[in-house]
């Protein structure tokens, strides 16, 4: 299942969440509205749907949860790191429980932040933004 919802009446880019809890789906989007950054949000609960997702264009910010119906959110990221397309798009996982398992892979993926579902806020989307522009300006 895949949802868009904007999170601004107009958006510059877009912020795909890859979640299967409902609640969190909804967590994150809020999070990344009370951002006020301009971004069209897109939701899906798999990592397939990501990919068909992300095989459509180009996204600025992905929000992914570790543990998904179809895979593992940090060896998502690996492929991420590997694909020159989405290399350079940030990623901030955000897990019910980050590992140091987790942690070590996330770091080899080269993910921005690790943040844990309670402590995910507005911070981390402006971070992680700001961060990618220099990127984002390149490729233009």
């Amino acid at each position: 299942m895949q949802q868009t919802v904007t999170a601004q009446p107009s958006h510059d880019a877009t912020c795909l969440i890859i979640e299967d809890s409902q609640f969190d789906q909804q967590m994150m989007t809020r999070v990344v509205a009370r951002s006020r950054e301009r971004l069209q949000v897109k939701v899906v609960g798999t990592l397939q749907s990501a990919r068909e997702c992300l095989a459509t264009g180009d996204v600025s910010l992905i929000l992914l949860d570790n543990r998904l119906p179809d895979g593992i959110g940090a060896n998502f990221a690996l492929e991420l790191a590997s694909d020159p397309r989405h290399a350079s798009t940030p990623v901030i996982m955000v897990s019910d429980w980050p590992t140091p398992f987790m942690w070590e892979k996330a770091a080899s993926a080269g993910v921005l932040y690790v943040v844990n579902k309670a402590e995910f806020g507005v911070r981390y989307v402006k971070q992680a933004l700001r961060k990618s522009q220099p990127n984002h300006a390149r490729a233009s």
